[in-house]
């Protein structure tokens, strides 16, 4: 995007994203700075990272993160967008950077049918209802999925992971 980048990243261990980000602060900053004779920070705040209940939630934020650019008018259809895993996971287009997630591979037993189901799952665009959703767990903070993992995340974390109810609690 030109404002932003999403990034949907499975880590092999718990600090692997924070030290990833935290890698692209100092070198990829330092490479712009001194290619484009310029000083200061780049980025406009800290990253923001989301935990989410895969089984759940990843097609759903698959399908969120490479409509973005459709839904901002950059493109028509996803696969046209340069910075997108769309034509990898829908069209077989090889990349370094890019493994198929687990629940990616349940899609179907060959690449073409993991294609062609995952090509399916853009027919219909997500509904406002999970976009609103994803949004405010992104914009937040929060995890992303049912009561039960948003239950056991905060208790691992001890950080609150939903919204608390509105207006003042009842006697």
């Amino acid at each position: 995007m030109t404002n932003h980048v999403y990034l949907l990243a499975s880590p092999e261990l718990e600090t692997s994203i924070s030290k990833t980000m935290q890698s692209v602060g100092r070198r990829y900053v330092q490479y712009f700075n001194h290619t484009y004779s310029r000083t200061g920070t780049l980025w406009e705040g800290r990253y923001k990272a989301t935990v989410i209940d895969s089984e759940q939630y990843l097609l759903t934020c698959m399908r969120y993160i490479e409509l973005n650019p459709v839904r901002s008018g950059m493109v028509k259809k996803p696969k046209e967008y340069p910075w997108s895993s769309y034509a990898v996971n829908a069209e077989g287009k090889t990349s370094k950077l890019i493994k198929a997630h687990p629940i990616y591979r349940k899609l179907g037993k060959s690449k073409e049918e993991r294609q062609t189901a995952y090509r399916q799952l853009f027919r219909i665009p997500p509904g406002k209802s999970d976009l609103a959703t994803l949004r405010e767990a992104t914009n937040k903070g929060w995890a992303l999925g049912g009561n039960k993992f948003c239950t056991e995340i905060e208790r691992l974390s001890g950080r609150r992971t939903i919204a608390k109810l509105r207006g003042r609690p009842k006697k």
